[in-house]
Protein backbone atom coordinates (compact mmCIF):
# COMPACT_ATOMS: atom_id res chain seq x y z
CA UNK A 1 0.00 0.00 0.00
CA UNK A 2 1.07 3.30 -0.81
CA UNK A 3 -0.18 6.55 1.51
CA UNK A 4 0.70 9.82 -0.65
CA UNK A 5 -0.12 12.95 1.42
CA UNK A 6 -1.69 15.97 -0.28
CA UNK A 7 -2.19 18.60 2.44
CA UNK A 8 -1.02 18.52 6.08
CA UNK A 9 -1.76 22.06 7.81
CA UNK A 10 -2.46 23.38 11.66
CA UNK A 11 -6.34 23.92 11.97
CA UNK A 12 -6.56 26.99 14.26
CA UNK A 13 -10.17 28.64 15.76
CA UNK A 14 -11.92 30.70 13.12
CA UNK A 15 -12.08 33.69 15.09
CA UNK A 16 -9.62 34.68 18.59
CA UNK A 17 -10.51 32.53 21.75
CA UNK A 18 -9.65 32.93 25.82
CA UNK A 19 -6.27 32.58 25.74
CA UNK A 20 -3.66 31.64 28.71
CA UNK A 21 -3.31 28.03 30.93
CA UNK A 22 -5.72 26.40 32.40
CA UNK A 23 -5.94 24.20 35.28
CA UNK A 24 -6.94 20.37 34.79
CA UNK A 25 -8.89 18.20 37.10
CA UNK A 26 -7.46 15.52 39.22
CA UNK A 27 -9.70 12.90 37.04
CA UNK A 28 -7.55 14.51 33.99
CA UNK A 29 -4.39 13.47 35.13
CA UNK A 30 -4.80 9.63 35.94
CA UNK A 31 -6.09 6.90 34.62
CA UNK A 32 -5.18 6.50 30.34
CA UNK A 33 -3.06 9.19 29.56
CA UNK A 34 -2.05 8.38 26.56
CA UNK A 35 -3.96 9.20 22.78
CA UNK A 36 -7.17 7.40 21.63
CA UNK A 37 -7.80 6.47 18.32
CA UNK A 38 -11.29 6.28 16.60
CA UNK A 39 -12.22 5.96 12.72
CA UNK A 40 -15.28 6.49 10.45
CA UNK A 41 -15.80 4.86 6.89
CA UNK A 42 -17.84 6.43 4.40
CA UNK A 43 -18.99 4.85 1.11
CA UNK A 44 -18.10 6.46 -2.15
CA UNK A 45 -19.35 10.27 -2.89
CA UNK A 46 -19.87 12.03 -5.58
CA UNK A 47 -18.80 15.34 -3.91
CA UNK A 48 -15.26 16.09 -4.88
CA UNK A 49 -12.83 15.21 -2.43
CA UNK A 50 -10.83 18.38 -2.17
CA UNK A 51 -14.66 19.85 -1.63
CA UNK A 52 -14.43 17.22 0.97
CA UNK A 53 -11.53 18.71 2.33
CA UNK A 54 -12.00 22.06 2.37
CA UNK A 55 -15.51 21.49 4.16
CA UNK A 56 -13.85 19.62 7.32
CA UNK A 57 -10.99 22.08 7.67
CA UNK A 58 -13.72 25.27 7.38
CA UNK A 59 -15.73 23.49 9.55
CA UNK A 60 -12.93 22.44 11.62
CA UNK A 61 -11.68 26.06 12.61
CA UNK A 62 -14.97 27.05 13.11
CA UNK A 63 -15.84 24.24 15.52
CA UNK A 64 -12.71 24.95 17.44
CA UNK A 65 -13.79 28.47 18.30
CA UNK A 66 -15.76 26.85 20.93
CA UNK A 67 -13.66 23.78 21.58
CA UNK A 68 -10.76 25.65 21.94
CA UNK A 69 -8.93 23.33 24.58
CA UNK A 70 -8.23 21.16 21.46
CA UNK A 71 -6.69 24.05 19.74
CA UNK A 72 -4.36 24.16 22.38
CA UNK A 73 -0.79 22.33 23.95
CA UNK A 74 -0.48 20.54 27.24
CA UNK A 75 2.81 20.70 29.49
CA UNK A 76 3.73 18.48 31.63
CA UNK A 77 4.57 19.49 35.28
CA UNK A 78 7.40 17.60 37.43
CA UNK A 79 4.40 15.46 39.93
CA UNK A 80 2.79 13.61 37.39
CA UNK A 81 0.34 16.35 36.43
CA UNK A 82 -0.77 18.49 33.64
CA UNK A 83 -1.44 22.22 32.23
CA UNK A 84 -3.56 22.88 29.64
CA UNK A 85 -2.21 26.31 27.53
CA UNK A 86 -4.93 27.37 25.55
CA UNK A 87 -3.04 28.94 22.46
CA UNK A 88 -4.51 29.06 19.35
CA UNK A 89 -1.58 26.37 17.97
CA UNK A 90 -4.37 24.40 16.04
CA UNK A 91 -5.02 20.95 15.43
CA UNK A 92 -3.76 19.03 13.02
CA UNK A 93 -5.61 17.99 10.14
CA UNK A 94 -4.27 15.30 7.14
CA UNK A 95 -5.72 14.73 3.86
CA UNK A 96 -4.18 11.71 1.93
CA UNK A 97 -4.62 9.09 -0.68
CA UNK A 98 -4.45 4.89 -0.34
CA UNK A 99 -4.52 2.93 -3.26
CA UNK A 100 -6.74 0.48 -1.71
CA UNK A 101 -10.13 0.44 -1.25
CA UNK A 102 -12.90 -0.23 1.06
CA UNK A 103 -13.25 -4.02 1.04
CA UNK A 104 -9.25 -4.14 1.91
CA UNK A 105 -10.42 -3.04 5.19
CA UNK A 106 -14.10 -4.21 5.33
CA UNK A 107 -12.74 -7.82 6.20
CA UNK A 108 -14.78 -9.15 9.52
CA UNK A 109 -16.75 -5.88 9.91
CA UNK A 110 -13.62 -3.74 9.93
CA UNK A 111 -11.42 -5.52 12.29
CA UNK A 112 -8.84 -2.60 13.65
CA UNK A 113 -5.47 -4.10 12.54
CA UNK A 114 -2.08 -2.24 12.70
CA UNK A 115 -2.87 -0.89 8.92
CA UNK A 116 -5.73 1.00 10.44
CA UNK A 117 -3.04 3.07 12.48
CA UNK A 118 -0.23 3.61 9.80
CA UNK A 119 -2.47 4.39 7.30
CA UNK A 120 -5.57 5.77 8.29
CA UNK A 121 -4.79 7.47 12.02
CA UNK A 122 -2.72 10.45 11.74
CA UNK A 123 0.69 9.94 13.10
CA UNK A 124 1.93 11.27 16.51
CA UNK A 125 5.79 11.66 16.64
CA UNK A 126 5.53 10.82 20.39
CA UNK A 127 10.05 11.40 20.34
CA UNK A 128 8.68 15.43 20.35
CA UNK A 129 8.09 16.77 24.03
CA UNK A 130 4.42 16.97 25.59
CA UNK A 131 3.62 20.63 24.83
CA UNK A 132 4.91 20.55 21.33
CA UNK A 133 2.41 17.57 20.13
CA UNK A 134 -1.28 18.76 19.28
CA UNK A 135 -3.77 17.37 21.29
CA UNK A 136 -6.44 16.55 18.38
CA UNK A 137 -5.28 15.15 15.27
CA UNK A 138 -7.47 14.37 12.38
CA UNK A 139 -7.17 12.60 8.63
CA UNK A 140 -9.21 11.95 5.88
CA UNK A 141 -7.67 9.37 3.60
CA UNK A 142 -9.62 9.19 0.00
CA UNK A 143 -9.81 5.05 -1.11
CA UNK A 144 -9.08 4.01 -4.43
CA UNK A 145 -12.55 3.01 -4.94
CA UNK A 146 -13.85 6.72 -3.88
CA UNK A 147 -14.73 5.72 -0.47
CA UNK A 148 -13.63 7.98 2.54
CA UNK A 149 -11.69 7.24 5.90
CA UNK A 150 -12.11 10.11 8.89
CA UNK A 151 -9.21 8.90 11.72
CA UNK A 152 -9.51 11.30 15.14
CA UNK A 153 -7.02 11.42 16.92
CA UNK A 154 -6.90 12.92 20.70
CA UNK A 155 -4.96 12.86 24.25
CA UNK A 156 -6.93 11.39 26.82
CA UNK A 157 -5.77 13.91 29.23
CA UNK A 158 -8.19 16.46 27.74
CA UNK A 159 -10.77 14.15 26.19
CA UNK A 160 -12.79 11.30 27.77
CA UNK A 161 -15.22 9.22 25.70
CA UNK A 162 -18.43 11.28 25.64
CA UNK A 163 -16.38 14.58 25.00
CA UNK A 164 -15.56 13.11 21.92
CA UNK A 165 -18.73 12.09 21.17
CA UNK A 166 -20.06 15.34 21.63
CA UNK A 167 -17.19 17.04 19.73
CA UNK A 168 -17.90 14.95 16.46
CA UNK A 169 -21.24 15.51 16.65
CA UNK A 170 -21.21 19.12 16.41
CA UNK A 171 -18.43 19.44 14.19
CA UNK A 172 -20.57 17.70 11.85
CA UNK A 173 -23.48 20.05 12.30
CA UNK A 174 -21.32 22.99 11.61
CA UNK A 175 -19.86 21.16 8.92
CA UNK A 176 -24.17 20.92 7.49
CA UNK A 177 -24.45 24.52 8.67
CA UNK A 178 -26.52 24.01 11.54
CA UNK A 179 -26.14 25.59 14.96
CA UNK A 180 -24.46 23.54 17.95
CA UNK A 181 -26.97 21.75 20.13
CA UNK A 182 -24.43 21.33 23.19
CA UNK A 183 -21.99 24.13 24.18
CA UNK A 184 -19.12 22.66 25.73
CA UNK A 185 -19.15 23.11 29.32
CA UNK A 186 -15.62 24.19 30.87
CA UNK A 187 -16.11 25.16 34.31
CA UNK A 188 -14.31 22.30 36.27
CA UNK A 189 -15.07 23.75 40.18
CA UNK A 190 -17.46 20.21 40.61
CA UNK A 191 -14.27 18.42 41.03
CA UNK A 192 -12.36 20.95 43.00
CA UNK A 193 -10.49 23.20 40.21
CA UNK A 194 -10.40 26.95 40.38
CA UNK A 195 -10.37 30.03 42.89
CA UNK A 196 -14.34 29.63 42.89
CA UNK A 197 -14.75 26.20 43.45
CA UNK A 198 -16.86 23.95 45.85
CA UNK A 199 -13.98 23.98 48.59
CA UNK A 200 -12.61 21.23 50.36
CA UNK A 201 -14.27 18.28 50.97
CA UNK A 202 -13.97 15.61 53.38
CA UNK A 203 -12.31 12.15 52.47
CA UNK A 204 -15.05 9.85 53.15
CA UNK A 205 -13.75 6.33 51.81
CA UNK A 206 -10.42 4.63 52.23
CA UNK A 207 -9.03 4.78 48.98
CA UNK A 208 -5.16 3.79 49.47
CA UNK A 209 -6.50 0.55 47.11
CA UNK A 210 -8.92 2.10 44.60
CA UNK A 211 -6.16 3.79 41.41
CA UNK A 212 -2.81 1.70 41.47
CA UNK A 213 -3.48 -1.56 43.34
CA UNK A 214 -4.29 -4.11 40.34
CA UNK A 215 -3.73 -7.84 40.89
CA UNK A 216 -0.74 -9.68 39.10
CA UNK A 217 -0.36 -13.04 37.39
CA UNK A 218 1.14 -15.62 40.29
CA UNK A 219 3.23 -17.18 37.95
CA UNK A 220 5.27 -14.63 36.20
CA UNK A 221 6.45 -15.22 32.27
CA UNK A 222 9.82 -15.56 32.04
CA UNK A 223 11.81 -13.18 29.43
CA UNK A 224 11.89 -15.59 26.65
CA UNK A 225 7.98 -16.35 26.85
CA UNK A 226 7.38 -12.23 27.23
CA UNK A 227 9.03 -12.13 23.64
CA UNK A 228 6.48 -15.15 22.17
CA UNK A 229 4.14 -13.10 23.00
CA UNK A 230 1.90 -11.21 20.89
CA UNK A 231 -2.03 -9.42 21.32
CA UNK A 232 -4.44 -9.29 18.59
CA UNK A 233 -7.97 -7.62 18.22
CA UNK A 234 -11.14 -9.42 17.26
CA UNK A 235 -14.26 -8.45 16.97
CA UNK A 236 -17.49 -10.48 18.17
CA UNK A 237 -21.05 -9.96 17.65
CA UNK A 238 -23.92 -10.31 19.63
CA UNK A 239 -28.06 -10.54 18.47
CA UNK A 240 -30.71 -8.74 20.10
CA UNK A 241 -31.71 -12.58 20.55
CA UNK A 242 -28.11 -13.74 22.55
CA UNK A 243 -27.98 -9.93 24.82
CA UNK A 244 -31.09 -11.04 25.88
CA UNK A 245 -30.39 -14.39 26.35
CA UNK A 246 -27.37 -13.26 28.41
CA UNK A 247 -29.68 -10.82 30.64
CA UNK A 248 -32.46 -13.47 31.67
CA UNK A 249 -29.30 -15.84 32.44
CA UNK A 250 -27.94 -13.32 34.89
CA UNK A 251 -31.23 -12.08 36.02
CA UNK A 252 -33.32 -15.35 36.54
CA UNK A 253 -30.37 -17.71 38.47
CA UNK A 254 -31.61 -18.06 42.24
CA UNK A 255 -28.42 -19.65 43.51
CA UNK A 256 -27.98 -17.54 46.32
CA UNK A 257 -26.20 -14.89 44.29
CA UNK A 258 -29.01 -12.74 43.47
CA UNK A 259 -28.68 -8.98 44.39
CA UNK A 260 -30.35 -7.90 47.44
CA UNK A 261 -33.53 -6.76 47.89
CA UNK A 262 -32.94 -3.19 48.33
CA UNK A 263 -31.05 -3.09 45.32
CA UNK A 264 -33.22 -5.70 43.16
CA UNK A 265 -33.92 -3.77 39.51
CA UNK A 266 -32.70 -6.08 37.22
CA UNK A 267 -28.72 -6.16 35.95
CA UNK A 268 -28.47 -4.24 32.99
CA UNK A 269 -26.95 -4.97 29.39
CA UNK A 270 -23.80 -4.13 30.52
CA UNK A 271 -23.78 -6.07 33.67
CA UNK A 272 -24.62 -9.56 32.33
CA UNK A 273 -22.19 -8.93 29.27
CA UNK A 274 -19.07 -7.50 31.47
CA UNK A 275 -19.53 -10.25 33.90
CA UNK A 276 -19.54 -12.65 30.90
CA UNK A 277 -16.48 -11.60 29.70
CA UNK A 278 -14.85 -11.39 32.86
CA UNK A 279 -15.73 -15.55 33.31
CA UNK A 280 -14.85 -16.38 29.67
CA UNK A 281 -11.03 -14.24 30.12
CA UNK A 282 -10.30 -16.13 33.28
CA UNK A 283 -11.27 -19.52 31.42
CA UNK A 284 -9.21 -18.71 28.27
CA UNK A 285 -5.93 -17.04 30.41
CA UNK A 286 -6.43 -20.62 32.02
CA UNK A 287 -6.32 -19.10 35.50
CA UNK A 288 -5.26 -21.22 38.90
CA UNK A 289 -8.21 -20.93 41.76
CA UNK A 290 -6.30 -18.94 43.56
CA UNK A 291 -5.38 -16.55 41.07
CA UNK A 292 -7.02 -13.00 42.08
CA UNK A 293 -8.78 -11.13 38.87
CA UNK A 294 -9.99 -8.11 38.01
CA UNK A 295 -12.65 -6.09 35.93
CA UNK A 296 -12.25 -2.49 35.74
CA UNK A 297 -15.30 -0.37 34.62
CA UNK A 298 -15.39 3.36 33.43
CA UNK A 299 -18.48 5.02 35.01
CA UNK A 300 -19.65 8.58 33.99
CA UNK A 301 -20.04 10.86 37.29
CA UNK A 302 -21.27 13.56 35.40
CA UNK A 303 -24.47 12.90 36.46
CA UNK A 304 -23.78 11.20 39.63
CA UNK A 305 -22.73 14.59 41.32
CA UNK A 306 -24.93 16.57 43.25
CA UNK A 307 -25.77 19.14 41.54
CA UNK A 308 -25.23 16.97 38.19
CA UNK A 309 -22.37 18.46 35.47
CA UNK A 310 -24.23 19.05 31.97
CA UNK A 311 -23.55 16.07 29.42
CA UNK A 312 -21.70 18.42 27.60
CA UNK A 313 -18.95 18.81 30.18
CA UNK A 314 -15.75 18.73 28.45
CA UNK A 315 -13.14 16.90 30.31
CA UNK A 316 -12.42 13.37 31.61
CA UNK A 317 -15.57 12.90 33.78
CA UNK A 318 -15.78 9.22 33.86
CA UNK A 319 -13.97 7.45 36.79
CA UNK A 320 -12.18 4.04 36.31
CA UNK A 321 -13.31 1.37 39.30
CA UNK A 322 -12.27 -2.27 39.97
CA UNK A 323 -14.25 -5.11 40.37
CA UNK A 324 -12.33 -8.44 41.74
CA UNK A 325 -11.95 -11.44 42.99
CA UNK A 326 -9.98 -15.07 42.43
CA UNK A 327 -10.76 -16.87 39.63
CA UNK A 328 -12.24 -19.69 41.15
CA UNK A 329 -14.34 -18.25 43.07
CA UNK A 330 -16.01 -16.19 40.17
CA UNK A 331 -16.25 -19.57 38.38
CA UNK A 332 -18.00 -21.60 40.67
CA UNK A 333 -20.75 -18.86 40.91
CA UNK A 334 -23.67 -18.04 38.50
CA UNK A 335 -23.34 -15.01 36.37
CA UNK A 336 -25.44 -13.34 38.75
CA UNK A 337 -22.43 -13.43 41.13
CA UNK A 338 -19.56 -11.15 38.45
CA UNK A 339 -22.69 -9.07 37.78
CA UNK A 340 -23.34 -8.27 41.16
CA UNK A 341 -19.52 -7.52 41.76
CA UNK A 342 -19.78 -5.28 39.05
CA UNK A 343 -22.70 -3.39 40.42
CA UNK A 344 -21.61 -3.19 43.21
CA UNK A 345 -18.65 -0.60 41.78
CA UNK A 346 -21.23 1.17 40.21
CA UNK A 347 -23.23 1.59 42.29
CA UNK A 348 -20.46 3.07 45.10
CA UNK A 349 -19.64 6.13 42.64
CA UNK A 350 -21.88 8.46 44.18
CA UNK A 351 -21.84 11.79 44.81
CA UNK A 352 -19.57 11.58 48.46
CA UNK A 353 -17.35 9.02 46.63
CA UNK A 354 -16.73 11.08 43.51
CA UNK A 355 -15.73 14.12 46.53
CA UNK A 356 -14.11 12.15 48.53
CA UNK A 357 -11.90 10.77 45.39
CA UNK A 358 -11.14 14.40 44.66
CA UNK A 359 -9.85 14.81 47.83
CA UNK A 360 -7.68 12.28 48.01
CA UNK A 361 -5.94 12.57 44.37
CA UNK A 362 -5.19 16.40 45.78
CA UNK A 363 -3.61 15.34 48.74
CA UNK A 364 -1.21 13.15 46.77
CA UNK A 365 2.55 14.70 45.64
CA UNK A 366 2.68 12.37 42.46
CA UNK A 367 0.20 11.18 40.06
CA UNK A 368 2.21 8.98 38.25
CA UNK A 369 1.62 6.07 40.32
CA UNK A 370 -2.50 6.35 38.82
CA UNK A 371 -1.32 6.80 35.32
CA UNK A 372 -1.73 3.12 33.36
CA UNK A 373 0.90 2.12 31.41
CA UNK A 374 0.68 -0.83 28.81
CA UNK A 375 2.43 -4.46 28.46
CA UNK A 376 0.74 -6.56 25.76
CA UNK A 377 1.46 -9.72 27.47
CA UNK A 378 1.19 -9.56 31.20
CA UNK A 379 0.54 -6.27 33.42
CA UNK A 380 3.39 -7.73 36.14
CA UNK A 381 1.65 -6.01 39.33
CA UNK A 382 1.35 -2.36 40.30
CA UNK A 383 0.12 0.24 37.40
CA UNK A 384 -0.06 -2.00 34.01
CA UNK A 385 -3.27 -2.89 32.73
CA UNK A 386 -2.69 -6.71 31.00
CA UNK A 387 -3.30 -10.18 32.49
CA UNK A 388 -5.12 -10.89 34.91
CA UNK A 389 -7.26 -7.70 34.29
CA UNK A 390 -9.96 -7.29 32.01
CA UNK A 391 -11.09 -2.72 31.24
CA UNK A 392 -14.56 -3.28 29.61
CA UNK A 393 -15.89 0.32 28.29
CA UNK A 394 -19.18 0.83 27.37
CA UNK A 395 -20.25 3.14 24.42
CA UNK A 396 -23.31 1.73 23.52
CA UNK A 397 -25.13 5.07 24.72
CA UNK A 398 -22.68 7.75 23.45
CA UNK A 399 -23.00 9.55 20.12
CA UNK A 400 -20.14 8.72 17.79
CA UNK A 401 -22.42 6.98 15.19
CA UNK A 402 -24.29 9.05 12.41
CA UNK A 403 -21.93 11.44 12.03
CA UNK A 404 -22.83 13.72 8.75
CA UNK A 405 -20.56 16.17 7.24
CA UNK A 406 -22.60 16.61 4.30
CA UNK A 407 -22.42 13.23 2.12
CA UNK A 408 -23.74 10.69 4.06
CA UNK A 409 -23.27 8.95 7.39
CA UNK A 410 -20.81 6.66 7.55
CA UNK A 411 -20.94 2.66 7.35
CA UNK A 412 -18.67 2.14 10.05
CA UNK A 413 -17.73 3.53 13.28
CA UNK A 414 -14.77 2.26 15.58
CA UNK A 415 -11.58 1.78 17.21
CA UNK A 416 -8.66 2.23 16.42
CA UNK A 417 -6.09 -0.67 16.71
CA UNK A 418 -4.90 -0.74 20.54
CA UNK A 419 -2.79 -3.24 21.71
CA UNK A 420 -3.76 -3.31 25.33
CA UNK A 421 -4.23 -6.84 26.77
CA UNK A 422 -7.61 -7.45 28.09
CA UNK A 423 -8.84 -4.19 26.37
CA UNK A 424 -12.53 -4.41 25.65
CA UNK A 425 -14.70 -1.77 23.74
CA UNK A 426 -18.75 -2.42 23.67
CA UNK A 427 -20.84 -0.79 20.90
CA UNK A 428 -24.52 -0.91 19.38
CA UNK A 429 -24.15 -1.97 15.90
CA UNK A 430 -26.52 0.17 14.43
CA UNK A 431 -25.50 0.29 10.70
CA UNK A 432 -25.80 -3.21 10.20
CA UNK A 433 -29.48 -3.85 11.40
CA UNK A 434 -30.27 -6.19 8.28
CA UNK A 435 -28.07 -8.56 9.81
CA UNK A 436 -29.91 -8.73 13.25
CA UNK A 437 -26.39 -7.70 15.33
CA UNK A 438 -27.17 -5.26 18.30
CA UNK A 439 -23.86 -5.26 19.71
CA UNK A 440 -20.08 -5.38 18.08
CA UNK A 441 -17.46 -6.07 21.10
CA UNK A 442 -14.12 -4.92 20.57
CA UNK A 443 -11.61 -6.88 22.45
CA UNK A 444 -7.84 -7.47 22.59
CA UNK A 445 -5.92 -10.57 24.01
CA UNK A 446 -2.78 -12.14 23.15
CA UNK A 447 -3.07 -14.37 20.48
CA UNK A 448 -2.81 -17.61 22.17
CA UNK A 449 -6.09 -16.59 24.33
CA UNK A 450 -8.50 -15.59 20.83
CA UNK A 451 -9.37 -18.81 20.27
CA UNK A 452 -10.49 -20.17 23.79
CA UNK A 453 -12.09 -17.07 24.57
CA UNK A 454 -14.46 -17.34 21.32
CA UNK A 455 -15.64 -20.98 22.16
CA UNK A 456 -16.47 -19.81 25.35
CA UNK A 457 -18.28 -16.75 24.42
CA UNK A 458 -20.61 -18.07 22.66
CA UNK A 459 -20.85 -21.72 24.34
CA UNK A 460 -21.76 -20.14 27.66
CA UNK A 461 -24.44 -17.97 26.08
Amino acid sequence: MELKIKQKLMVSPAKPTWKGNQSLSEWDHIGYTTYTNVIYFYAPTSTPFQTVTQTLIDSLSHTLVYFYPLAGRLHSLSNGRFQLDCNEDGALFVAAELNVDLSHFEKDHFTPTPEFNRYLIPYINESLPIHERPICLVQLTKLSCGGLSLGFTTSHVLVDGLSGANFMTEWARVAQGLPLQKVPFFDKKAFGVGSNCCGSNPQQFDHSNDFCSMPFLLKQPNAEELKKMETTVFILKLTKEQVQKLKSKANNDHNGQMIKKSSSRPYTCYEALTSHIWRCSIKARKHLNEQLTACLVAIDSRQRLQPPLPISYFGNGALNVMASCKAGELLSQPLSYGASKIRSVIDMVTNNYILSATEFLKGEQDLTKFQYSYKSSTNGGGKYIGNPIMSVTNWMNLSFEGIDFGWGKEIHFGPGYDEIDGGVLILRNKCSDHENVSLLIFICLLVEHVQPFKKYFYDDL
